[in-house]
């Protein structure tokens, strides 16, 4: 047991400490405002506050902690051995800089409340994060720092002996549109081929009547593939179904077609099914509720996790809103362009709501890249390097690595060409460490 002494235990501080210590370090803590106390433990401890009581193990407390709401943060990222470090301390604190005032910023979301430019979708992009502009978002930066105060720790407490904690993977699967041509409908698939023959994709036009007349497997129909690679894994693969209606983002098979909700039925017999929530779910409530109550009638059990389209967060709505429904986990958390660890962390963490200044039930799972930023790679001896790079980094620090793949993205179009190698390499990681 960790023995924290500060001048004041705030949700900020027990919050952040928990995370780097009990989640990230499999070590528990616990706080005191009584210096007597603090002298009287015998185990591990450390002083974070404003000056040192005596010779113990001190780091220097940011303010950001003992804050409330949002203020100016005055911020100076400078290198720190080969990451990065700010919120500085001082020389007679053991680390050179308060990670824990600076993980708060970053797992907090501190800056996407800040006034900031959004894309055409309205979400946070990865240009806009203090990360990307100083270098730092392909690294699970809060996990490295959790790295060196451990070091900080044993050379002070030699004989402690840290839990030990497993590299792991947890791939998604997204599945916005389980077929392309299969159960659209009449006007649809009408609609569809006048398009086609408009468009003059001939091509197109041959395969959707080939699937139409049961004559080929729709190209997006990869889950017999998804659900063999499922049965030969260690670890459950998460789908998230959209069954939200239809709409200009949102196109999706609708959910009262017997054979979609068989599919989803189907999959779910051997791996987790998420709800996909649609477009305007993510800002409606009731049709998010709505959305929920439909999935949770076809698994037949409580709504596990959750994912929004378009990676699409407003915060902090959209999570007060599952927290409301009482969905236990989301994997919304990430960057659609980029690769990389949007809050600084491969460790899920819970949802931290700055207005109330409360942690929430809410375990937030960060996804480490989505398939359509390794698009950006050329060529796939390229994308190999790169996803070998990012999974190196969970790795160093045995965390876990969350990719996100989409149905479509192992059929055969030539786009995707390669990605079910890709696929196969992030599997078979946990085996490789």
């Amino acid at each position: 047991m960790l023995l924290v002494y500060t001048h004041k235990i705030t949700p900020r501080v027990k919050y952040v400490f928990k995370h780097i210590c009990t989640r990230i370090l499999g070590l528990p803590v616990t706080f005191t405002t009584t210096i007597e106390d603090f002298i009287a433990h015998d185990s591990l401890k450390i002083s974070y506050t404003k000056q040192p009581l005596s010779h113990e193990v001190f780091i220097r407390s940011n303010e950001l902690l003992f804050e409330q709401g949002l203020n100016d943060v005055d911020i100076h990222v400078q290198n720190w051995g080969s990451t990065k470090g700010f919120f500085p301390t001082g020389e007679i604190s053991v680390l050179p800089y308060d990670i824990f005032a600076a993980s708060f910023y970053l797992l907090s979301r501190y800056e996407e409340y800040l006034p900031h430019v959004k894309d055409e979708y309205g979400r946070f992009t990865a240009e806009e994060s203090l990360a990307f502009k100083n270098g730092f978002l392909q690294q699970p930066i809060v996990d490295l720092w959790a790295y060196k105060f451990k070091e900080v720790l044993q050379e002070n407490y030699p004989d402690y002996v840290f839990a030990t904690k497993h590299y792991q993977v947890k791939p998604i699967i997204d599945v916005p549109e389980a077929y392309t041509f299969k159960q659209k409908g009449l006007m649809r698939s009408f609609g569809g081929t006048l398009n086609d023959l408009v468009t003059l994709k001939f091509k197109r036009l041959y395969t959707r009547f080939s699937v139409l007349f049961g004559l080929q497997r729709d190209p997006f129909d990869t889950f017999k593939y998804l659900l063999n690679k499922q049965k030969q894994s260690d670890f459950k693969f998460i789908f998230f179904f959209l069954i939200g209606d239809y709409s200009t983002y949102d196109k999706n098979i609708n959910v009262n077609k017997a054979q979609f909700v068989s599919l989803i039925k189907q999959v779910a017999d051997y791996s987790i099914v998420g709800l996909k929530a649609s477009y305007f779910a993510v800002s409606n409530f009731q049709t998010l509720k709505k959305e929920k109550d439909k999935m949770e009638a076809i698994i037949n059990t409580s709504l596990l996790a959750s994912r929004n389209s378009f990676s699409k967060l407003n915060l902090p709505e959209s999570y007060r809103n599952l927290v409301e429904l009482e969905v236990p986990n989301d994997y919304t958390m990430g960057f659609v362009n980029h690769i990389g660890f949007r809050a600084g962390t491969c460790t899920p963490f819970f949802f931290y709501d700055l207005d109330y200044e409360v942690q929430t039930p809410l375990k937030v799972h960060s996804y480490t890249l989505l398939d359509y930023a390794l698009l950006k790679t050329n060529s796939l001896l390229d994308k190999k390097k790169v996803l070998n790079e990012i999974m190196r980094e969970v790795k160093k620090v045995n965390g876990h690595f969350i990719p996100v793949f989409h149905n479509y993205t192992f059929s055969d179009i030539e786009r995707w060409k390669g990605f079910k190698e890709l696929f196969n390499i992030i599997i078979e990681s946990p085996n490789d460490v």
